[in-house]
């Protein structure tokens, strides 16, 4: 354990509520900031909370001062792919430009250790169903265009300073913390499981299936599902490997193996035990057959060994934290 800090912008958010969760369990000093258009500050189980903006440069400068932060750990951002679409600028102001910002104050203040949230939109379309750290890189929308150019000025800060790196790509992350105290809160999701059961709880009227002519196995979308547990414990192994003189790097977050679309709509019916009403509409452009990740290296680098691969588990978690969020709006 470090007897420094770890400052976590965008701790009160979905991913990020997780990771702070098991840092404060594993005894780390935890700060975070995070401005709360997202985020919820009752999830912030551990540490300071400062509600405040990752791209104000004077806050940011003070907190790494003030609470001796030689660790950065960078959720915040915005995450809505059609929202990307339809307002790029405010992707590249938010996820491109205040990341920039931080990542000068990071460089001004010494910090050591950068892990950062990315996304495995940066392979946009891939011509196979699987994608490892070196598949070709062609984002189709702003979302993964602005967390790819942030990796870029990760990996090019990393060249000339001490700084080092570890960039996490995630797939599709799904579930919930599974004793029940945070979960994903986010209002307008657009993540399938968190959809489909609140379809299940009754906060929506109905499911879509976008597209049934897909040439998977049962005509429908199939995605690396990964439980939000299992990817928070990769980001304490990154921080780890850093700490342990790991050079930085980049690595896929996922299981290594996908869902359907169909499989999952049937597992939320079977753990909830009533039958959803699932609506059928044409494929969305942009949305892959396949994606699933090679995950081989996360594990083989870090270590890292999930405990929570099980599609029933992932689903089980979403509807009971569904569940208890539609009883407290009652």
């Amino acid at each position: 354990m470090t007897k420094k800090s770890i400052l976590v912008t965008g701790g009160a958010g979905y991913i990020g509520s997780h990771v702070v969760r098991q840092l404060g369990e594993a005894g780390e000093r935890v700060v975070v900031v995070d401005n709360l258009t997202t985020g919820f500050a009752d999830s912030v189980l551990h540490g300071d909370f400062i509600e405040g903006n990752m791209g104000d440069q004077e806050l940011i400068r003070r907190v790494l001062d003030e609470h001796e932060v030689d660790s950065v750990i960078h959720f915040a951002a915005h995450t809505i792919v059609p929202e990307s679409v339809e307002n790029p600028l405010k992707y590249y102001g938010n996820n491109t430009c205040n990341s920039r910002n931080l990542m000068e104050c990071c460089r001004d203040a010494g910090i050591k250790h950068f892990i950062f949230s990315s996304t495995a939109a940066v392979y946009g379309i891939p011509d196979t169903e699987f994608c490892d750290e070196n598949s070709p890189i062609s984002p189709i929308n702003a979302y993964g265009t602005s967390k790819l150019m942030t990796e870029w000025m990760l990996r090019d800060l990393s060249a000339v300073t001490d700084l080092t790196h570890v960039a996490l790509r995630y797939f599709n992350v799904a579930g919930s913390d599974p004793q029940g105290r945070i979960g994903q809160s986010t209002e307008k999701a657009t993540l399938l499981v968190k959809v489909a059961c609140e379809a299940a709880v009754g906060k929506r009227d109905k499911v879509f299936i976008f597209g049934t002519d897909y040439p998977t196995y049962d005509g429908t979308g199939v995605r690396d599902y990964i439980h939000v547990e299992d990817l928070a414990s990769a980001h304490l192994k990154a921080l780890e490997y850093l700490r342990n003189g790991g050079e930085s790097t980049t690595l896929n977050c996922g299981y290594g193996h996908g869902y359907s679309v169909r499989e999952v709509l049937d597992t939320v019916e079977k753990v909830h035990g009533e039958p959803l009403n699932i609506v059928e509409e044409a494929r969305r452009a942009g949305d892959p057959p396949t994606l699933i990740a090679r995950a081989d290296k996360v594990r083989e680098i870090l270590g890292w060994a999930p405990q929570f691969d099980d599609l029933e588990t992932i689903v089980r978690t979403s509807l009971e934290w569904e569940k208890k969020l539609y009883t407290q709006s009652q």
